[in-house]
């Protein structure tokens, strides 16, 4: 019977409760800490983005960010919060003084929600704010006020100092920081705010070129010239050409990092492939002048909208209320800066020529090569056949979208123990059979001769770019054993190699299984590791027996039901350590036997010396 409609199901909620009940409106999403994306991450960026602000307007040089468990401090020394309206500050919605143009002009924070919802959403809350010798101290437990000092006299220097503990109601029990993750925002910010000092742990994180060392540290191999670096006012570039596939992008709004690009992006991808055609008086196919370019776009714009509260796509149309459009904007800066350079550069602008030309030349070539396996694929019926697939995929308009699980498996076993207990709503199964092929140093029509990254391309919707991928999660779900990790490095390469924005974006996943089965009558125990067999005996005692599992596919689909759902174990797989993916591949996947030998020679370890420093 559907429930009455009265006065009564009208509810209002407070800010605070508001924010409680719908997170995902003011972080974008909750998560463990896992995915750089998740929303603890989101809370030290919005407390971040308001001490960047004042160094904007010139107040406050360093910022230190310190991570003890799951405390975050955030110390600036800036102007400071005004200290009649501290507890405002951090506690009333939409209140703030971003709203004030002359105050802060071309800020991130606009809306005064930020450090609101950071304060809502954590367990603790502590905001100090030191101005001209006085200082006022409020403190909050999830969201409500618990004390608040009076103003006293003090001898630190301005600024504001935010501590503050996730909730783990939200965010979970289990969550916790990457610190990788920490440290690749802080770069992010040094590179967009030159003679800015951040600190984490007493780490240091300064920047001298900009989106120039922004690609320096972000590519992958070597680029095929010098990296292009052109500065203007409000508008910062950076760009070369590699030898990857794909096109990989960096983009910022006053220094916010927008990874969903957004109006700024579009117009630099357009503005430059028109300048490219003007300046070299042809018309080359846009794709072919993008193919393999790494690039950096930073602007600044008066009152910028941004699609959502977590910033990360510009939806503005315009530079400021009385500006230029943006796509005008870029334009003349492009047009003016870029060809002049190239004119300046005719070595540099060669080698762009050729390189243009050769990914013209590559994409047709593969134009035949796809018309050929899609007509083979059609008379063979082979679209379905190694894919179990499932109901919902990425970018369905479904809350669940997001949950989309795409497993690559080795067999028929390991897939058939899956498929029997996955969720079908969310988790598709794709079945490899055996070892695929090494693709390190073939070009990317292997995957179109090759039938089975053939149909791992179709299943996965990633021909032509991230925008059709069809599962959020891509999983590696190999055997525990020698051959199993083979495989996972096969596929690691194959990504790596051909669909490196798979990895850039977060998609890539290694499932961790159990190592072992520990049990009595009365309990079972799954264990990951050796240190975690041996607390299980222990815990057990001696009527225990141990069970290990060598493949996926000796697990029944009852046990496996607890690996792949809640209590999931997965390893992301980024590139945040990674200074040249080209000299990784070329080491491990490369006809070089005897180094690799003599790595594995000098870097042996036996089962007993693993023992012993795990414990």
């Amino acid at each position: 019977m559907a429930q009455a409609y009265t006065e009564a199901s009208i509810k209002t909620l407070s800010s605070l409760e508001h924010i409680r009940l719908r997170p995902g409106m003011y972080i974008g999403r909750l998560g463990n800490g896992m995915h750089a994306e998740d929303g603890i991450y989101v809370l030290l960026k919005e407390t971040i983005d308001n001490s960047i602000d004042e160094f904007t307007m010139g107040a406050g040089r360093r910022i230190e960010v310190e991570l003890t468990d799951r405390t975050l401090r955030v110390r600036d020394y800036g102007r400071g919060i005004p200290l009649g309206k501290l507890l405002d500050c951090v506690s009333i919605i939409n209140t703030g003084a971003k709203y004030d143009s002359e105050a802060f002009q071309k800020a991130v924070g606009l809306n005064g929600v930020g450090q609101k919802a950071v304060n809502a959403l954590s367990f603790t809350y502590r905001a100090q704010a030191i101005r001209d010798g006085e200082t006022k101290v409020v403190e909050f437990e999830r969201g409500k006020l618990k004390s608040q000092s009076r103003v006293t006299k003090t001898g630190e220097r301005n600024g504001t100092l935010i501590e503050f503990i996730p909730d783990t109601i939200l965010f979970g029990a289990d969550f916790r920081f990457r610190p990788e993750f920490i440290e690749d925002m802080l770069w992010k910010y040094a590179f967009l705010n030159r003679g800015l000092t951040l600190t984490f742990n007493g780490k240091s994180f300064k920047s001298e070129n900009g989106l120039k060392d922004l690609l320096t540290k972000e590519l992958s191999g070597e680029p095929l010239y010098p990296i292009i670096h052109l500065e203007g006012e409000d508008i910062e570039v950076a760009f070369t050409h590699g030898n990857h596939y794909g096109e990989e992008y960096w983009s910022f709004v006053n220094g916010q990092h927008t990874t969903m690009g957004g109006t700024h992006l579009a117009a630099f991808r357009e503005t430059l492939v028109g300048t490219i055609r003007n300046h070299f008086k042809k018309d080359f196919d846009a794709a072919d002048i993008r193919q393999s370019i790494d690039a950096a776009i930073a602007v600044r714009v008066q009152e910028p909208i941004f699609e959502s509260q977590t910033k990360t796509k510009l939806g503005s149309t315009e530079v400021g209320p009385k500006g230029p459009s943006l796509k005008e904007f870029v334009g003349k800066f492009m047009q003016q800066s870029l060809d002049t350079w190239l004119h300046k550069n005719r070595e540099t602008a060669e080698i762009i020529r050729r390189k243009i030309e050769e990914n013209e030349h590559e994409r047709k070539e593969l134009a035949g090569i796809r018309n050929i396996a899609r007509e083979r694929a059609k008379k063979a019926s082979l679209h379905n056949r190694k894919l179990r697939d499932c109901r919902l995929h990425l970018g369905d308009r479904s809350e669940r979208a997001e949950e989309s699980t795409l497993f690559i498996v080795e067999g028929d076993s390991a897939a058939g123990s899956l498929t029997a207990t996955r969720d079908v709503q969310t988790q598709a199964v794709f079945a490899l059979k055996g070892k695929p092929l090494n693709t390190y140093g073939l070009s990317k029509k292997i995957i179109y001769e090759n039938e089975e990254f053939h149909l791992l391309q179709a299943a996965l919707n990633i021909e032509d770019g991230l925008d059709g991928l069809r599962y959020n999660r891509i999983v590696i779900a190999t055997d525990a054993d020698v051959d199993g990790m083979h495989i996972r490095l096969l596929l690691l390469s194959f990504f790596l190699q051909f669909f490196p924005d798979i990895i850039r974006n977060n998609h890539l996943f290694i499932l961790e299984t159990p190592l072992f089965r520990v049990r009595n009558r009365r309990e079972t125990v799954y264990c990951y590791s050796e240190p975690e067999k041996q607390a299980a005996v222990k815990q057990l005692g001696a009527s225990h027996e141990i069970t290990r599992f060598k493949g996926l596919g000796e697990i029944s689909a009852g046990e496996f039901k607890d690996f792949i759902g809640e209590n999931i174990r997965l390893e992301p797989v980024n590139l945040h350590h990674l200074t040249s993916s080209d000299e990784l591949l070329a080491f491990y996947m490369g006809k070089n036997t005897p180094e690799r030998q003599d790595f594995i020679i000098a870097n042996l370890k036996i089962e007993q010396d693993l023992i012993e420093a795990e414990r």
